[in-house]
């Protein structure tokens, strides 16, 4: 079993921080679950364009309004707290925070190693896993 409490992040490489927001990564891949959790800040009047070309992301927003749109198709979709939004075509978008800080809980498949930040074209490269030397035929 894993417990662990957002507190606990603040301060390590766990605690990603950037012009505008802040991730803290409660689960990681060394968790060894598959996916990672964060506890996403991105501060009121922020707006990040960003796409994941490596991960799936889910997103579930609890507070704050926002809205995030698809850059292929224009289409804008209004978030606020019970609002999902799933990347699962590894969607070039944009998040906007408009009143008040935007808070959401990320999921990301593969798993965040945990200290990653954004790259130039908005995403995370994939991580590198070292090969299992224990594993026999």
């Amino acid at each position: 079993m894993l417990v662990r409490d957002v507190d606990s992040t603040v301060g390590t490489p766990r605690h990603v921080c950037g012009e505008g927001w802040e991730s803290k990564r409660l689960v990681v891949a060394a968790d060894g679950v598959g996916f990672s959790l964060h506890d996403t800040t991105v501060g009121e009047g922020t707006q990040m364009e960003l796409q994941y070309q490596h991960h799936v992301e889910a997103n579930y927003c609890f507070a704050g309004e926002g809205e995030v749109v698809d850059l292929a198709s224009g289409e804008r979709f209004q978030l606020r707290p019970g609002s999902v939004y799933v990347l699962d075509n590894h969607d070039r978008h944009v998040v906007r925070a408009i009143k008040g800080d935007l808070r959401l809980v990320c999921v990301f498949t593969p798993a965040l190693a945990g200290e990653e930040t954004h790259t130039a074209d908005g995403g995370y490269e994939p991580i590198r896993v070292a090969p299992d030397w224990t594993a026999t035929d």
